[in-house]
């Protein structure tokens, strides 16, 4: 079984030959750039500008050694570079005031005020820190005025005159055909995403949902319509060359619930997902598609799942008081879970390697049985994670015996 079947396989709910794993295949499943080079040190590969796909949260693309140092069976695109081959070349180095050997995307977007602190719009990076973030985490907090909204007209008028750059989408498919050639770990799919979700932040976005509903209708309708327009000219032409689509991220819980009722949830979101759902499956049926949602969302999965989504992630399952079991329980044989393969808030970063690896391989044992699981961490492996804590939760997957 190469990676690719195995992948699909716990997927569809049949039998694998080991635990699939996944790291880097989206930017809720990655490294930081600063773990990076202390992780590839640590399993002694060979030194590289650490490519940081995602300045944002700071994420590193895993290269190819790396993904077969750690048994991982997915590769990453958003249709313009890859990991499944290298593309080192398209980056510009960046060495974030000589803290990093690293290489971006863009380094004109970046300031450097003469404390030391990087700015990349509205964020910022003390010489500190290893992440850009903004006041509030980008969400505002005064909310006396008028509620941020879109402008309906100005949606209307782009879905009107929607028209896709064919010569963009021809490169785009021609890309996506040569990851797909190359390898045959399972191509996942970034950047072709949905806009549903929370507008203006987690409390402005709530707000509108719970005080005007009526708006959130209209502006999801919408959303189907666009969506709809967009994806009959991209997935009908490159569905023969990706296996797994990130389709929509939307996080939905707090450390102990979700924001809202998951009936009204179920009403302002997962019905116009599932229309969309439905398109893409009559134009690219064998497609997996993920949703990402952070958070207490336990008491969601039955409605993620019958929405269409195939996959769920990150498994937060330490938010909220339910254990991995109750969420696996909860998901069997209806969703795919990506994710959960060990307390990523207290064990992963501050236990030891052996208890990392007891508990993740205590994980990944539950959530494999009647498949439907792709390991990886809670989210992102993050800078203060050790490297021996990393190697030791892949081992961990990696011993796992599947019955």
């Amino acid at each position: 079984m190469n990676s690719r079947e195995r992948v699909l396989n716990s997927i569809e709910f049949k039998p694998v030959d080991r635990v699939p794993v996944d790291l880097g295949g989206m930017a809720s499943t990655s490294i930081s750039a600063f773990a990076h080079p202390k992780l590839r040190e640590y399993l002694g590969l060979k030194k590289v500008r650490s490519l940081v796909y995602d300045t944002g949260q700071m994420l590193a693309l895993p290269e190819k050694d790396l993904l077969d140092m750690l048994g991982v069976d997915v590769v990453t695109t958003n249709g313009v570079y890859t990991n499944a081959f290298d593309c080192s070349f398209m980056f510009q180095p960046f060495d974030f005031n000589k803290r990093l050997y690293a290489a971006v995307w863009d380094p004109s977007q970046f300031q450097i005020l003469p404390d030391g602190t990087i700015l990349q719009g509205a964020s910022k990076m003390p010489p500190s820190s290893v992440v850009f973030d903004s006041e509030h985490g980008g969400n505002p907090i005064d909310l006396s005025g008028e509620l941020e909204k879109i402008d309906l007209s100005a949606l209307r008028r782009r879905i009107k005159e929607y028209a896709p750059d064919r010569e963009a989408l021809k490169r785009k498919c021609q890309f996506l055909e040569k990851v797909r050639s190359s390898t045959d770990r399972a191509v996942f799919l970034n950047g072709d995403s949905v806009p549903i979700g929370l507008v203006g932040g987690l409390a402005n976005g709530t707000m509108l949902c719970v005080l005007e509903p009526e708006y959130m209708h209209e502006l999801n309708k919408l959303y189907v319509e666009l969506a709809v327009k967009q994806f009959r000219e991209t997935f009908y032409y490159y569905k023969d060359y990706v296996d797994i689509v990130m389709l929509s991220s939307n996080d939905l819980g707090t450390q102990n619930t979700t924001y809202m009722h998951p009936d009204l949830i179920d009403e302002l979101f997962f019905t116009y997902y599932k229309q969309i759902i439905e398109y893409i499956k009559s134009i690219a049926p064998h497609v997996k598609l993920l949703l990402h949602s952070c958070g207490a969302i336990y008491d969601l999965i039955d409605i993620v799942a019958k929405s269409g989504f195939d996959i769920l992630n990150p498994v937060q399952w330490t938010a909220g008081g339910r254990s991995y079991k109750e969420w696996k329980d909860r998901a069997r044989r209806k969703i795919c879970l990506c994710g959960g393969g060990v307390d990523s808030q207290y064990v992963l970063p501050l236990g030891t390697p052996e208890e990392v690896y007891t508990q993740a391989k205590e994980v990944a044992s539950y959530m494999i049985q009647d498949s439907g699981f792709v390991f990886c961490n809670i989210h992102n492996l993050l800078a203060e994670v050790p490297p021996e804590n990393i190697v030791a939760l892949y081992k961990a997957a990696a011993d796992t015996v599947v019955s």
